[in-house]
């Protein structure tokens, strides 16, 4: 029956990470620039969040902390070239948005998978 508790953690954990911290980094972002932004602009964003969130959840899960750098390596690089595309000062409100936003989701994930990992400590 614990392993029941477990999956349940972990699953709930999950969701969690993902879509609460969709909100979450979705309100941050509107706080920060409350004129919004470009159309355009880092397309993709929230899936891409959604699915780091996942990792990173599962990564404090699964104690493997080094898959995050991964997940910041991969993530980095792959919007490089388009944060490098922009004009000067689409760029800089681009790579603002992009750091705000990682960082927030990170630390939302890290800490999501910390709570979990401690409520299965306790169930066991």
């Amino acid at each position: 029956m614990t392993w029941l508790w477990i999956t349940a953690v972990v699953l709930i954990a999950l969701a969690l990470s993902a879509f609460l911290g969709a909100a979450l980094v979705g309100w941050l972002l509107r706080r920060v620039e409350p004129e919004g932004y470009g159309p355009g602009i880092l397309r993709g964003g929230t899936w891409i969040g959604i699915l780091e969130r996942l990792a990173i959840t599962g990564a404090v899960f699964g104690g493997y902390p080094e898959a995050i750098a991964v997940v910041l390596a991969v993530k980095g690089l792959g919007r490089y070239p388009e944060l490098r595309s922009w004009q000067a000062e689409q760029r800089a409100k681009a790579t603002e948005r992009f750091i705000i936003g990682t960082l927030a989701s990170y630390i939302w994930a890290g800490a999501v998978g910390l709570i979990g990992v401690a409520v299965v400590a306790a169930i066991n």
